[in-house]
């Protein structure tokens, strides 16, 4: 059996995953483009957690892994205090240390995450690397992790001894110790058959601590599950989501009326099953109420950085670069105005000036989730006071379109029990349901911006008339 630490801890969240990626890699689905930002990401944290260990030297990465290992040994030798991916081997398992403090009472192993906390498979992780180095009898004096510090807020220079937070897990991975021979010993008896797959059945593991790679061939090519079943009742919960499955029940109809469920829940439930519309008019016209034109549907795009590249940034804050905005006469007549910042500057000044001019403080601004939109727009006015007292202007003024679907004042079933606009848009206007013809619309970033305010008056007009 061979082992990277990266196959590893796929074993400890699903032993039937590693199986499949050693055996039957080809029904695994390839990762998609937000993957491969995270992956980008990673690496640029990583090298920047490396400037908090200075004089090092790294390993450079190859497909010979003795290469690898060989320029370890070497380092070690030189008397280098810190290497990066430092590389061990210890019978058939094979880890990449990311930051090995090296001294002459013996090494510490830094693990990098570009997350903000110390996670359970975190733990894992580094328990493998401690697991090789000491059995290969070195001192391991300490094991830690090195985490993004959200509190961090960026300064006029990028300060990483702020940026980075490093916590010692020893104890945690202490504790493990004693139990990986046995885990190890699982694997090898799972991968030791390369014919037929480990007997484990679908469960929390399929998304927890990460989304499965093998999810679709498991949920769907296997067990036939649909995209919208049991597993997609509101709120449910993985434990009670499992347990119907185990009792072979998969489709939302053939739930029973005794199962154990919230009120909204069973609502939603109730409604899929009868395939009834309900319209609460009297609750949509109270609603409708509170509304005055011109309405303003308003939609923000952001983009969030683990490294703060702008003044007065935490990481990973919601930062806005884009907007739409639909202006929604009575008459029907609608106006649309929209931002869309350069590339490479700090987006922030200049979206709140241009909202400001486009939307004024004491009209009705209309948004779906408004939540998010609000959120933006408090730390906007708290960044740029000379802006506060208009931005909170627009702020207060905020009503939140998904209130009627939310508040179960208008439910179809082709809801699909949620009040997502994913799935209230083609179940109130089907034209805009096309997927493919609506990325043919999304020629530019600011047409998939415009869409989404427009989709918004486009619901305002289905609620109106009904």
């Amino acid at each position: 059996m061979t082992l990277s630490k990266s196959l590893y801890t796929r074993g400890i969240q699903c032993p039937k995953a590693l199986w499949l990626k050693k055996h039957k890699p080809s029904v695994l689905t390839p990762p998609e483009a937000s993957a491969e930002a995270v992956f980008e990401t990673g690496n640029i944290v990583g090298a920047l957690a490396c400037e908090l260990f200075p004089a090092g030297k790294k390993v450079e990465f190859s497909r010979e892994h003795d290469e690898m290992l060989s320029a370890t040994q070497q380092y070690m030798e030189d008397g280098v205090p810190n290497i990066y991916e430092a590389t061990f081997s210890y019978d058939g398992i094979l880890v990449m240390v990311d930051i090995l403090s090296v001294d002459a009472d013996g090494i510490s192993i830094y693990e990098v995450k570009s997350s903000t906390s110390v996670k359970d498979i975190y733990i894992h992780d580094v328990s493998i690397q401690y697991y090789v180095l000491r059995s290969l009898g070195f001192n391991v004096k300490s094991a830690n992790i090195i985490h993004i510090n959200s509190s961090y807020i960026r300064g006029d220079e990028l300060d990483i001894s702020e940026l980075f937070s490093v916590v010692d897990v020893s104890q945690d991975v202490l504790e493990l110790q004693a139990n990986i021979p046995h885990v190890l010993e699982e694997f090898e008896n799972y991968l030791s058959d390369k014919t037929n797959e480990p007997d484990i059945d679908i469960g929390k593991q399929c998304k927890n601590p990460y989304e499965c790679d093998a999810l679709h061939y498991c949920w769907r090519v296997q067990r036939g599950i649909p995209e919208y079943s049991v597993f997609n009742i509101f709120n449910l919960g993985s434990k009670k989501q499992v347990e119907l499955h185990r009792q072979g029940i998969v489709d939302i109809k053939d739930v029973p009326d005794s199962f154990d469920m919230t009120a909204k829940q069973a609502g939603a439930v109730s409604n899929y099953k009868s395939g009834v519309t309900h319209i609460d008019k009297v609750a949509i016209e109270e609603f409708l109420s509170t509304l005055t034109y011109p309405v303003y549907h308003l939609d923000f795009e952001t983009f969030q950085q683990a490294v703060p590249e702008f003044k007065g940034i935490s990481p990973f804050m919601q930062i806005p670069f884009q907007y739409s905005l639909h202006i929604e006469h009575k008459d029907g007549r609608l106006e649309h105005r929209e931002f869309l910042a350069s590339d490479g500057i700090d987006p922030r000044e200049h979206l709140a000036r241009k909202l400001c001019q486009d939307i004024p403080r004491d009209v009705t601004v209309l948004a779906y989730n408004m939540g998010f939109e609000k959120g933006v727009i408090r730390k906007l006015a708290s960044t740029y006071p000379e802006l506060s007292e208009h931005l909170l202007g627009i702020h207060d003024n905020i009503k939140d379109l998904m209130t009627p679907f939310q508040q179960k004042h208008y439910v179809t079933p082709s809801m699909n029990g949620s009040y997502s606009i994913k799935y209230v848009l083609p179940a109130l206007v089907p034209v805009m349901q096309d997927a493919d013809a609506k990325e043919k619309m999304r020629k530019a970033l600011l047409e998939y911006c415009k869409l989404d305010t427009l989709a918004m008056v486009r619901v305002l007009e289905k609620l109106m008339l009904s």
